[in-house]
């Protein structure tokens, strides 16, 4: 892991220019502060907690908190200082953790004085988009207004514009986003989430909002033994966990759920196991009424295989 990056000292620019003493707003000193305490990256860390795998993602988040992170310390210094892009794009499949690392991200932004408050607002079409005239944009602006001082993070975000309908009332939704991203980009960041093939094309329908986007991040699928290690985690965290043969039909679970239709990655992992716990209750409750006695503590924390089994992924 990175090591956590030191405040640098006071340093000659050249005659008659230092590195300010104090900085001149509140979003420097909350940039300073932020390095010194280390509070940024305890963000980052915790992302690191938060999902498994994703290292390429991981380093992205890394690298933008980085230069977001400089980017405060050079106007603090002084010197010439552009105020980044921040909008982004997230592509890949349902449960890869992309509204898990809009979360830290917001955080982020908010620690280094970017956005007033740092939290994420989720919506979809649905959300922006009305189903007659003069209804979309009250929606699309109660949206960006709910979003102000953090992050608007858009889901499945190629359904906003259909190009093959005239009728459709995105194209209005699209106008507002776009103004907002350029006349509210220093107090609100939006990010775009979706199937990567569809997200290209959206952008090739609507290119004023590509144009305005700066980082595009692709979340691949987990592999098998990443989804295993997602399981035990959320395992562990509700003082749960697998039988060695348990272990074995989960793993068998997934190599079969990830032929079927709608496999989310992670989010499937999560539906799995509630299932699993369910069946887990109902066979200790039954075996509770006929023995006349209580689970013991190993009983009531361990999945066992005809916890999974009984899976309909089993049946032929």
């Amino acid at each position: 892991m990175p090591e956590q990056l030191a405040a640098p000292p006071a340093r000659s620019l050249g005659p008659g220019s230092r590195v300010r003493e104090q900085p001149t707003d509140l979003s420097e000193a909350e940039a300073l502060q932020a390095l010194r305490d280390g509070s940024v990256q305890a963000v980052l860390d915790q992302l690191d907690q938060d999902l498994v795998a994703l290292q390429e993602v991981k380093g992205r988040i890394r690298e933008i908190a980085a230069l977001l992170l400089i980017e405060r310390l050079r106007s603090a210094a002084g010197l010439v200082s552009k105020p980044p892009t921040l909008h982004m794009c997230f592509t890949g499949n349902p449960g890869t953790g992309k509204t898990t690392v809009a979360m830290r991200i917001g955080e982020v932004l908010h620690k280094l004085g970017y956005v007033r408050k740092g939290h994420v607002v989720v919506v979809t079409r649905e959300d922006l988009v009305g189903q007659y005239v003069g209804h979309t944009a009250p929606k699309t602006r109660e949206a960006l207004k709910r979003a102000m001082g953090g992050v608007l993070f858009i889901d499945e975000a190629y359904t906003i514009y259909r190009l093959d309908n005239e009728r459709d009332y995105g194209q209005e939704a699209v106008e507002l986003l776009l103004q907002a991203m350029e006349n509210d980009r220093q107090d609100l960041v939006v990010i775009f989430a979706g199937y990567k093939d569809k997200m290209e094309r959206f952008f090739a329908d609507v290119p004023g909002i590509s144009s305005r986007i700066a980082h595009h991040i692709d979340f691949p699928d987990y592999r098998d033994q990443e989804l295993m290690a997602i399981a035990r985690l959320m395992l562990d965290a509700e003082n749960y966990q697998l039988s060695a043969p348990a272990e074995r039909a989960f793993e068998e679970y997934f190599r079969r759920r990830r032929e079927q239709p709608n496999f989310a990655n992670g989010r499937s992992v999560r539906n799995a196991l509630d299932r699993a716990r369910m069946r887990h209750a109902v066979r200790l409750y039954t075996a509770s009424l006929a023995d006349g006695h209580a689970p013991t503590v190993e009983e009531l924390t361990v999945i066992e295989p005809a916890d999974i089994l009984k899976s309909r992924v089993f049946k032929p």
